[in-house]
């Protein structure tokens, strides 16, 4: 910080210089106004620890005679002065922080059963992993819509897709992409001599929702066909083709939706999931340009890695980016507290890997 402070006030002294042309001084401006609240945070922080230290150095020099009574207010005094120190670096870490131009974004989420080594458990845990999201939504007050569902037997789940909107939700869960475990003893749909400990995955994708303006699809670019819905559904999922699936020739993504009765809607829907995946492959390209040879260990990692494991058995819940630990399985799939404590410790984690990140950087241009 001190580096920063003395760039701060050098930056100062030359764009109170007349000789400083026109282009420089709009680079030197955009720096300066980058550094200026960083550098009044960290001259709060350094003109309290002084009124600290004059305080210890009053307390010394007191007279016994007066000892009891000055001492008693100098130490209050000096609490308030301490309290209001670590407020002031809560402050300058946040303001240190690189903030994501995507943190504000509404999210399309996507859940899909993986493989297992026996039973339903991958589509009966994916089914508890999106009703996770969804209580999630809640707990957080987010507005939570459902855009494809695809169920399994024995109450699973194969697909399922949703919009999620509200206050910061990107931010909230764009570390949840990614691969997640499930260990456990399955209830259904194995014979006795099965009714041992399986291991299966399913993935979650978080892709933050663009506005129309950030991606454009050009019709010429989609190959629309339509097919008939299956699954669950009555006489409609049988005699009418009103499924949807969208081939982005360009890319070669896919998108299908047959989660309403309407062709329109479901072609609406597709194409909002495919905005959203296309936005996504132009946000990894920015990361790739301006990511470093550290790599961060939790911003990123890509969404096929897994992240957490969910072991029934023990009754425990394991991230592994930042060898975190959670006892009580039903309460973390219920999508409160739990999860949202784990939210934020990996929220912090990231914010302490991103400062040292920002920090290097900027040590390297000091050099």
């Amino acid at each position: 910080m001190e580096d920063l402070n003395k760039e701060y006030r050098t930056l100062d002294q030359c764009l109170q210089h007349l000789s400083v042309n026109e282009g420089d001084r709009k680079s030197l401006n955009r720096r300066h106004a980058e550094l200026a609240p960083l550098a009044a945070i960290y001259q709060e922080i350094q003109e309290a620890e002084q009124a600290i230290e004059e305080l210890d150095s009053m307390c010394k020099s007191l007279s016994k005679q007066d000892e009891k009574q000055l001492q008693e207010l100098a130490l209050e005094e000096r609490q308030t002065i301490a309290e209001k120190i670590n407020v002031l670096y809560s402050e300058l870490f946040q303001s240190l922080v690189p903030k994501e131009k995507y943190d504000k974004n509404d999210v399309i989420i996507e859940v899909t059963s993986g493989r297992t080594t026996g039973g339903d458990i991958c589509q009966q845990f994916t089914r508890e992993i999106f009703d996770m999201y969804q209580n999630y939504s809640s707990y957080k007050n987010w507005k939570f819509e459902l855009l494809n569902y695809t169920p399994a037997d024995y109450g699973g789940l194969h697909h399922a897709a949703a919009r999620i909107s509200g206050d910061n939700v990107y931010k909230h869960l764009k570390y949840e992409g990614g691969v997640h475990r499930v260990q456990r003893i399955p209830e259904v749909g194995l014979s006795a001599r099965m009714q041992r400990i399986h291991t299966g995955t399913m993935s979650v994708i978080v892709l933050p929702q663009p506005d129309e303006v950030d991606v454009k699809v050009d019709p010429k670019d989609l190959r629309i066909d339509t097919f008939r819905a299956k699954g669950a559904g009555g006489q409609h999922v049988n005699t009418t083709d009103s499924a949807v699936r969208l081939v982005h020739i360009p890319t070669g993504l896919v998108v299908e939706c047959q989660q309403e009765r309407s062709q329109i809607k479901n072609k609406e829907i597709a194409l909002r999931v495919l905005r959203a995946r296309l936005y996504q492959q132009i946000i990894e390209k920015d990361k790739c340009q301006q990511q470093s040879t550290r790599k961060l260990q939790v911003g990123t990692r890509a969404q096929s890695e897994r992240i957490r494991t969910y072991n029934f058995t023990q009754d425990r819940v394991t991230d592994h980016r930042i060898a975190y630990e959670v006892r009580g399985i039903k309460e973390f799939l219920c999508g409160e507290k739990c999860l949202d404590q784990l939210i934020q410790r990996l929220l912090h984690s990231a914010d302490e890997e991103a400062i040292t990140e920002f920090l290097d950087e900027n040590l390297k241009l000091g050099k």
